[in-house]
């Protein structure tokens, strides 16, 4: 944005400082003026009886006081001026230095560097108090470009993957003629569903922070993904159980669904294959809304669980190949949908093998307006 040039703010706070002591200095001798040099008389006074005077028999005059005074009175005043531009410009510069430092790292941040920091030393003003936000912000945008540089990357790696794979049977459709065309149709299908599928993922988790808030009742979205997803758990003989009673909460029911869905199939396919259980759970209490999904699996690395909500992140690769394996970013979608409510995510490896899920969604109306919607509430 073009501006007309101004006086800078050192400049303009020198002269303020400049200003005020010349208004100090002529107060004072106004006052000196007031209740001094208005009691001299106008006329010399000669006095019979001179007592103590120092001149025999003569009195003050004011002219003459003023003839002497006004001279040393501007030079006073001079002095002042002079005094008050270059101490005005020193304390200006010792008083801005922090802003100049704060501009410096705003004008780096612009050009695209944000790893520089400002941290002001000493205690905290009103400067150091902009410093530190700054450098929050600073933080703060940092780690979401950077996230969002990883993003990108595995996002073009994943969606690659599938369209090469569509690409090569393609060609072999084209060199081989007689190859079985039925086979390669299904598999052009089955590649061409992962890239469809791989793109809502992406777009619902770039608007995830987009919700419509309504009554939800958990227990019925997760009865709702569980249903779906019975099919599958069966074909892999995993028992699926939904247990627990009404859970209010706010906000999107297709989100809330997708993150109760997303949850429910991470489950599902990380578990044993043949005799895994997956346990959905759903309660109320504390004006929020309790979603857990547990399941059986192999053991978890505690220090793999903080990954396993980065977009890309896969607990196991035993699962690949097959429609419902994913591309990872089915926790990275409930985290972010999660946020997207004000709510919680919280993952826990179970002792025996498997991961236990915990949402907590809160509840922004009264459990009587629930009620009163249709939902059952149980005590």
């Amino acid at each position: 944005m073009s501006r007309a040039p101004g006086l800078s703010v050192r400049f303009r706070l020198t002269l303020s400082y400049a200003g005020f002591l010349m208004l100090a200095g002529v107060l004072l001798l106004a006052t000196v003026w007031l209740f001094l040099l208005r009691y001299v008389p106008d006329r010399a006074l000669l006095l019979p009886d001179a007592g103590d005077l120092p001149v025999d028999g003569v009195f003050p005059v004011r002219s003459e006081l003023l003839r002497a005074f006004a001279p040393r009175a501007a030079g006073v005043l001079l002095m002042l001026l002079l005094f008050g531009l270059l101490g005005g410009w020193f304390l200006a510069g010792r008083m801005l230095a922090p802003l100049t430092r704060i501009t410096d790292a705003a004008r780096l941040a612009g050009e695209g560097s944000l790893s520089h920091r400002i941290r002001l030393r000493g205690r905290r003003d009103e400067f150091r108090e902009l410093a530190d936000t700054f450098d929050a912000m600073l933080d703060r945008l940092e780690s979401h470009v950077d996230e969002q540089r990883r993003f990108a990357a595995n996002a073009s790696h994943e969606l690659r993957t599938p369209l090469a794979i569509a690409r090569t049977l393609l060609d072999v459709a084209r060199e081989d003629p007689t190859r079985d065309r039925e086979e390669l149709i299904d598999r052009l299908l089955a590649a061409n569903q992962r890239a469809v599928n791989l793109t809502e993922a992406l777009l619902l988790l770039s608007r995830g922070d987009d919700v419509t808030r309504e009554d939800v009742d958990l227990s019925l979205v997760a009865e709702e993904a569980a249903e779906t997803l019975l099919p599958v758990a069966e074909q892999r003989g995993i028992v699926l159980e939904v247990t627990g009673e009404a859970a209010p909460a706010s906000g999107s029911a297709e989100l809330l669904l997708r993150l109760a869905t997303n949850l429910v199939q991470n489950a599902i396919v990380h578990n044993l294959p043949g005799g895994g259980v997956v346990t959905v759970h759903t309660e109320a209490g504390g004006g929020v809304g309790l979603l857990r999904v547990e399941n059986t699996g192999e053991r978890l690395s505690p220090s793999l669980i903080p990954t396993l909500t980065e977009p890309f992140q896969r607990g196991t690769e035993r699962v690949r190949g097959d429609e419902h394996a994913g591309a990872g970013l089915g926790l990275a979608i409930v985290q972010s949908i999660v946020r997207a409510h004000d709510g919680t995510l919280d993952l826990v490896p179970r002792s025996g093998g498997g991961l236990v899920v915990t949402v907590r969604v809160p509840y922004r109306g009264h459990i009587r307006n629930f009620i009163r919607s249709g939902n059952n509430l149980s005590s």
